[in-house]
């Protein structure tokens, strides 16, 4: 058989790599749970109409059929191509087992057919984190998942040197009266088009505006100057109010999207930004919005994104709003382990070999290992009786520090250094323990 062509757009980690991205995962996991919330998990396929609720997202989606199922009446179904939508339907159907507001984290993998770029993969891991009430949620969750994302991403700069992050965020309640004051009805038509102005411009976007939507110069340069407003704190509401537009919508943003600014602010100094160019083309998205930019790595986009639905979930009777967050593992993983900007320290989990002076004596070296197991010590033993100078370096290939011998010696590989030790007391440093992660 020859050799495989690799799948573009579907990364795949080698094993030092899968250690980081395992770790990153209990980091965030740990976070999340220190918060109170709990994790759930949702099947991969969802039928396309449930899908296809996003809007024009349905180009991109995978449809999935049974190589047989020909002529069938059954329903189409996709591969999710995030999180969200298969977490409003898991709401609806389980609502009546489910604790108001609701607190999830979900981690799975998702599916896109798109053009495969750094930061873009056609299979990728998410982590989302969401709190949704049955028929009104309060707005200061829109500032906890804020602030719990924050503190997730913030340790993974901390722990593992990740990039530090800015959270940039808006409010479409803002945006809405915004526009709705300048006698604009369409205002997700304009939103979509704001969407576009770090990818084109602002000189594009106007043309848009004017051109695709019928706006007049005039009020497409206020859009635009809308959302050239920006600013770590709520000084930004002074200027928004300068440009002389009054809705009472545009009132409510303003002040929802001032509480989270302040709030952030105060809990993360420096990693929170109001942003109001930030649009997230979404149509389900009502209040809050969220992008989140890695400092140094901004060309890749939006690592993290998110925001407040008021309509997503509904069974015709009751309503649950809901807030969150996605984290793009993948976006995150992929280019700073390309890079060699995320590392670990070795490529198993293995800290100790047992040598093995002979198979007849395999026996003895397997009861060692045992023993050290039974410690949390993470051991195997040598796959052949081999001189000792071969199994050291089998060991060295592999990352694993230390070799234990059957005189009842440990030997660390790095420095020489070898001493006698007892399987039921010794213990190795804390750092070799487990493999270390390090940014560069």
């Amino acid at each position: 058989m020859s050799r495989p062509k690799p799948l573009s757009g579907f990364p795949e980690f080698l094993p030092a790599g899968r250690i980081v991205e395992q770790r990153v995962l209990a980091a965030l996991i740990d976070t999340f749970e220190l918060h109170g919330f709990g994790s759930i998990e949702t099947r991969a396929l969802e039928p396309m109409t449930q899908l296809a609720r996003k809007g024009e997202i349905d180009k991109e989606v995978y449809v999935v059929r049974r190589l047989h199922a020909e002529g069938t009446a059954e329903a189409e179904l996709g591969l999710h191509f995030d999180l969200t939508v298969p977490f409003a339907r898991y709401v609806l159907e389980n609502s009546g087992h489910l604790n108001f507001p609701f607190r999830r984290y979900q981690i799975q993998k998702a599916w896109r057919g798109e053009r495969p770029q750094e930061g873009r993969y056609r299979e990728f891991l998410q982590a989302d984190l969401d709190v949704v009430g049955q028929g009104v949620l309060a707005a200061h969750h829109d500032v906890e998942v804020a602030l719990v994302v924050l503190a997730a991403l913030e340790r993974l700069h901390v722990e593992f040197g990740v990039p530090p992050v800015l959270l940039r965020v808006n409010n479409r309640r803002l945006a809405e009266g915004f526009y709705r004051g300048l006698g604009i009805d369409d205002h997700l038509a304009v939103l979509q088009r704001v969407d576009k102005l770090d990818k084109i411009g602002p000189a594009k976007v106007q043309q848009l505006l004017v051109g695709e939507l019928g706006l007049s110069q005039t009020v497409a340069a206020t859009c635009l100057e809308l959302a050239t407003i920006s600013a770590p704190d709520d000084s930004f509401v002074e200027r928004v109010r300068a440009l002389g537009v009054r809705h009472e919508l545009l009132d409510e943003g303003l002040e929802q999207l001032a509480g989270v600014v302040r709030a952030g602010s105060q809990a993360a100094p420096g990693r929170i930004m109001a942003d109001l160019k930030i649009a997230r083309g979404l149509d389900y998205y009502t209040g809050t919005v969220y992008e989140t930019e890695m400092q140094g790595l901004e060309h890749l986009g939006s690592i993290c994104s998110g925001g407040r639905y008021d309509s997503l979930a509904s069974d015709g009777r009751t309503t649950y709003p809901g807030v969150g967050l996605s984290i793009g593992v993948s976006r995150i993983l992929v280019p700073l382990l390309a890079r060699g900007t995320l590392t670990a320290s070795r490529s198993v989990p293995t800290c100790v070999l047992v040598a093995v002076d002979a198979e007849e004596t395999r026996g003895e070296a397997d009861a060692v290992a045992a023993r050290l197991r039974a410690r949390g010590i993470a051991t195997e033993v040598a796959p052949k009786a081999d001189r000792f100078g071969k199994q050291i370096r089998y060991a060295d290939r592999r990352g694993i520090p230390f070799v234990w011998f059957s005189s009842g010696e440990v030997k660390d590989i790095r420095s020489g250094e070898q001493v006698a030790a007892d399987p039921d007391v010794w213990t190795p440093p804390a750092l070799d323990r487990r493999p270390a992660v390090t940014g560069a």
